[in-house]
């Protein structure tokens, strides 16, 4: 369990907390607006009321006692530099910060962030890809080439077996995994037959995996 602060209560800071939360994590949150503190309550118990960028406020927190922060800041990069700047002087063991642009991206790593999320870029790529390719259900980026998606057997793959298709040499993927009656069956043997029935979770870039149709 990781002790979690989340600077920000608009939408994407309510939807990080809420899933820091079913993961079994402690949160704290703090936003400067009392409206959208107050629609927090309930789902978050710790929310204070409070100026990120105030420096006595921040220090009153205790941040060297959380594992990590997430500014969930967008509308205005110099506040969210601010804040990243605050929290590593501050002590902050890790720093989440979002941006929209590259420049604002570098900055953020140079200034303290030790990761930062373009939330509305990845979203838009994630959905382009998905719904952009009937074969393609779900994906996770490993990095902006490679991927592991879950997609349909491919029609030309049924009845036959990863040692027949020779599937690394021909097709340039790598089966990591399938899925059956919503049950994940990782890393299968050479010999696995494909059936119709099941999904598949395969490693590999967005352009080959789209060719496995």
């Amino acid at each position: 369990m990781k002790s979690v602060l989340i600077i920000g209560l608009g939408r994407f800071g309510r939807h990080m907390a809420q899933k820091f939360l079913e993961n079994g994590h402690e949160v704290m949150a703090v936003d400067f607006r009392e409206e959208r503190a107050d629609a927090a309550v309930g789902m978050i118990q710790q929310i204070l009321i409070g100026d990120a960028t105030d420096e006595r406020f921040m220090e009153t927190l205790g941040i060297r006692n959380f594992d990590l922060a997430a500014i969930a800041i967008g509308e205005n990069f110099q506040t969210v530099l601010e804040v990243t700047v605050l929290l590593k002087d501050l002590g902050c063991k890790f720093i989440i910060a979002r941006a929209t642009r590259d420049v604002h991206k570098k900055l953020l790593l140079r200034n303290g962030a030790d990761y930062v999320s373009y939330a509305e870029r990845e979203v838009a790529e994630q959905l382009a890809i998905q719904f952009g390719m009937d074969h393609i259900f779900d994906y996770v980026e490993l990095t902006p080439e490679v991927g592991i998606y879950e997609i349909a057997v491919p029609q030309k793959w049924l009845g036959k077996s990863m040692v027949e298709l020779s599937v690394r040499t021909k097709y340039h993927v790598s089966v990591m995994a399938t899925k059956k009656q919503n049950k994940i069956f990782p890393l299968p043997h050479p010999s696995h037959v494909f059936e119709e029935d099941e999904s598949i979770m395969v490693m590999g870039t967005i352009k080959d995996v789209g060719n496995l149709k």
